[in-house]
């Protein structure tokens, strides 16, 4: 680039002088010829004097260099440009100013406000809306005064709570109390699922306890009687329960966990019993394991390739 003494003072006077070895004829560059001239080598690959030293690439030109054009119109940068916007359509009015619109008054302004948004804090209604009594739509709006409680999930399962139980957790410190619950969630129609969470309030936990219920819901087999297709036993820990189908009219025989499960999984008639532990999670969970365990007869039959009149032959 030409060294000079004064700073450039438009584009016009900026030039590129490149050495032969890349561009024949020694040609000097400008921002007005450039309109005219055909590149053959990039500008990227060119030498500079004040750059710095690096080996030039080999060049390869290909057939498919197009002309590259960068200003096809001369542009004076000296001249000044006025901007011309388009034509107005017919029958355009021009909207008035803000400054000559009428002033507004205090009262408009703070009715305006207050119907945006309720009554003021000042202890005064420009509408005549009592200040002491929030708006429900506002309370519900903005949670004010109410704690946040998160909407019940509607989608067909009903909740019950096993067992609440208050336990700690020694640390370092001290100890740490929290809330245990076991909820049995079902859809009375042989979908049901246990589920356990902690948290430090009550509520915290069943809602906990609900949601993991809900990812461990399991099919029971049911019979047309709402019983259940035969007998079965399930373990889990030291629990053991006992499952026994029932004829119609005897209802749920049993207690505890086991009856909650039963209830909720659409049993109607069956009978059972816990043998072992009495801890109500182990046995919810004993429960599962025995319902898993059950298959209705058209499975059988068509596993074995026969049909269901010869199973009990």
């Amino acid at each position: 680039m030409a060294a000079s003494a004064s700073p450039l003072s438009s584009f016009a006077s900026l030039s590129i002088s490149t050495s032969r070895k890349f561009l024949p004829n020694h040609t000097s560059f400008s921002f007005s010829n450039i309109k005219t001239h055909k590149l053959i080598t990039p500008i990227s690959s060119l030498k500079f004097p004040h750059s710095k030293s690096q080996k030039p690439k080999p060049i390869k030109a290909t057939p498919s260099d197009a002309e590259t054009i960068f200003m096809e119109n001369e542009i004076n940068p000296d001249e000044d440009f006025t901007f011309e916007p388009p034509p107005r359509p017919e029958g355009y009015i021009e909207p008035p100013s803000f400054d000559d619109l009428p002033p507004e008054s205090e009262d408009e302004i703070a009715a305006a406000y207050e119907e945006l948004y309720g009554p003021a804090y000042s202890g005064m209604s420009v509408l005549g809306n009592d200040v002491y009594v929030m708006d429900s739509k506002m309370k519900k709006a903005t949670g004010f005064g109410t704690k946040t409680k998160k909407e019940k999930i509607r989608d067909g399962f009903e909740e019950r709570v096993v067992q609440v139980r208050r336990v700690t957790k020694v640390v370092k410190g001290g100890k740490q109390l929290h809330f245990r619950a076991v909820v049995v969630v079902g859809d009375k129609q042989g979908q049901v699922g246990v589920g356990v969470g902690k948290a430090k309030e009550v509520v915290s936990a069943v809602q906990k306890s609900a949601v993991n219920a809900r990812r461990n819901i399991i099919t029971v087999p049911l019979t047309k009687y709402s019983t259940f297709p035969h007998r079965a036993d399930g373990d889990y820990g030291a629990a053991k329960v006992m499952l026994r189908p029932a004829s119609p009219g005897t209802g749920v025989i049993a207690g505890g966990a086991v009856r909650i499960v039963l209830e909720m999984a659409g049993v109607e008639n069956a009978l059972g019993k816990q043998i072992r532990s009495k801890n109500a999670l182990n046995n919810a969970r004993a429960t599962v394991v025995a319902v898993q365990k059950m298959r209705q007869f058209k499975e059988v039959a068509l596993d074995r390739g026969i049909p269901m009149e010869e199973l009990w032959k």
